[in-house]
């Protein structure tokens, strides 16, 4: 496992590289220069508001992967997921995964084996969404060559979602005990903090054991990525692309298909390489191209990274407090 967890950085920077290589190997700078100082700030503008909206209705959609019984708070919900916005985008390995279960655990109080499975299924339903909305919309797109790959793909993922859903009604939490096993041979876990691991990790798959919140969930996830695919086509049209709103829908599809890839933190290289994927479908060269992706890959990382650090800094400064009252307490 340690050897795994050394190995993905380096493997990380290889397909940022290679990644990087491809976005740029055919570009014209003087063209890309002038597409570049041709373009119109103003849509970034409403691409940021909407931007912002699309945030928060992802915030929604986690929050609602829980039961109503262990539901977080919104403002907790919305604090850890801009933590794990952050540290995705200074490390790599998607470590801020990692942290806004941390991060959620401490706020809420919420067990981490249920956080841990919430984001599991956060991940299954955008897939899965993504390969939805590329097919609904497909009448309407130019010819994608990576569409069936992509349906495989998400087929794939809603089968072992079934399996799942089958396994948990048939055997309950038994496979997850079964799972988690070798973690008893650790001297600080037990049979039964396993067994409490193990129903905290099906409660965290209640999204995809209820239909109710499966329906809710599935319309949250839905309407964060529309709302990121107008926010994307906004900044297609700074650049006079004259493209469809679809254009912007298909570079979102496009990008986080991509991001599934490890690569370095922000996943430089991997977020220009598919938006240019996605763009020459359209026609649209590769030097008027890439200053777009650039400008739409800025737009997705520089609030994160400035909110993000603020989140930090006042969760870090509240665990402080927290840490200093108990002790306070105690010596009292």
């Amino acid at each position: 496992m340690s050897r795994t967890r050394r190995a993905l950085p380096w493997v990380g920077l290889l397909v940022t590289v290679v990644f990087s290589y491809l976005a740029i190997r055919h570009v014209r700078w003087a063209e890309a220069w002038a597409a570049f100082r041709s373009s119109n700030a103003a849509w970034l503008a409403p691409a940021f508001a909407v931007l912002v909206l699309a945030v928060l209705v992802r915030a929604i959609r986690w929050r609602f992967l829980f039961t109503p019984a262990t539901r977080p708070p919104l403002p907790a919900v919305a604090r850890a997921l801009l933590i794990g916005y952050f540290f995705n985008n200074v490390l790599p390995a998607r470590a801020g995964e990692a942290a806004r279960v941390v991060a959620l655990n401490r706020s809420s109080g919420n067990s981490r084996a249920e956080l841990a499975a919430t984001v599991v299924v956060e991940r299954v339903y955008d897939v899965v969404a993504l390969v939805g909305l590329l097919f609904l919309t497909s009448p309407w797109l130019p010819n994608v060559s990576w569409a069936r790959a992509a349906a495989v793909f998400g087929g794939a993922l809603a089968v072992a979602c079934l399996g799942v859903v089958a396994g948990v009604a048939v055997w309950g939490e038994r496979p997850f005990r079964l799972l988690l096993r070798p973690l008893a041979l650790l001297p600080f876990i037990g049979e039964e903090r396993l067994g409490r691991a193990a129903l905290n990790l099906i409660g965290g798959l209640a999204a995809i054991r209820r239909l109710k919140l499966a329906l809710i969930a599935a319309i949250w996830t839905t309407l964060s990525w529309l709302g990121l695919g107008l926010s994307s086509w906004f900044v297609l049209l700074s650049f006079h692309l004259h493209l469809s709103p679809l254009a912007g829908l298909l570079t979102v599809v496009a990008i986080n298909l991509a991001l599934i890839l490890p690569s370095s933190p922000a996943a430089v290289g991997v977020f220009e390489a598919a938006t240019l994927v996605a763009l020459s479908a359209y026609g649209v060269p590769t030097s008027k191209a890439l200053p777009a992706a650039l400008v739409l890959h800025l737009l997705n990382l520089v609030p994160y990274l400035v909110v993000g650090a603020v989140v930090v800094h006042g969760a870090s400064r509240e665990g402080r407090r927290l840490s200093e009252r108990a002790e306070r307490t105690a010596v009292e």
